[in-house]
């Protein structure tokens, strides 16, 4: 099963290395890996260089901006499962070989996320995980997923999923200059259910410099757009009493395969 990354990249030199490493360090001989470079002036270009023998394909100058350059990417690539890494962030050793068997393994799952997203310090060291109960479209509708502060959102760098899926809600819109991954996940759950894995598979770096971090309230407003235009509905008096049902995916040590589960969050 061929897998398709895409980092978007712009003077991101500081921690541009360690992304891509934590992409082709990955024991996945299917990987097709394409990197989206903005221009950068930091020395990012010379950073790629040294790993062009391995990318599929990478391009540096203006684009249209964060999302319009994933966009890009994407359709430059063929792979079964996708997503993007941002070129601050990073996987863990194991996770194509975790999200490749479980696509395999069960075929009616479309997208997948992590119960357990971790966060990266400057340095890169895993300094926070959070655990999550799962995540439900239900819920989704009534705001649980809502980003804001102390709200549990669905971390972007430990998210994939199916080309079909892809191609049937359609790409990232570039209108969403901050919250493009949430307007995305928005219209994925109106075609399948979010799958939660009972395993790590990415982490956010913390480093303060994040755009959505700079630009916090706009990020915030932007989600409420996305939420609003796409089944959210403003929640009722018992609405946070309210229990949804939801998928986990947990590895069977008896079996050595990945099975669901459903629980209500």
């Amino acid at each position: 099963m061929k897998i398709s990354i895409v980092t978007p990249s712009f003077n991101q030199a500081a921690y541009l290395d360690e992304a891509i490493e934590s992409v082709l360090g990955q024991r996945c001989d299917a990987l097709e890996y394409v990197i989206m470079d903005g221009g950068s002036t930091d020395g990012s270009v010379d950073i790629i260089r040294r790993h062009e023998v391995r990318l599929a394909h990478w391009t540096s100058g203006k684009d249209g901006g964060h999302y319009a350059a994933v966009n890009a990417g994407f359709s430059r690539t063929s792979g079964d499962v996708m997503a993007w890494l941002n070129a601050d962030d990073k996987y863990l050793p194991w996770t194509f070989s975790v999200v490749a068997e479980v696509f395999e393994q069960l075929p009616e799952v479309e997208w997948i996320t992590t119960r357990f997203p971790l966060r990266w310090d400057r340095r890169g060291r895993a300094v926070r995980c959070s655990p999550r109960e799962g995540y439900a479209r239900k819920a989704f509708q009534r705001g649980a997923y809502r980003p804001g502060e102390g709200r549990e959102v669905i971390q972007q760098e430990s998210t994939f999923w199916r080309r079909s899926l892809w191609e049937r809600a359609g790409g990232l819109d570039p209108a969403y200059a901050l919250a493009g991954d949430f307007e995305l996940w928005a219209r994925f759950f109106q075609h399948a259910e979010l799958v939660s894995v009972d395993t790590p598979l990415g982490g956010f770096r913390m480093h303060g410099d994040q755009r959505s971090a700079e630009h916090r309230a706009q990020y915030f407003a932007e989600a409420e757009r996305a939420w609003l235009a796409h089944g959210g509905s403003a929640p009722g008096p018992l609405a946070r009493f309210t229990k949804s049902p939801a998928k986990i995916c947990r590895f069977n040590k008896n079996t050595e395969a990945w099975e669901l589960e459903t629980v209500r969050v």
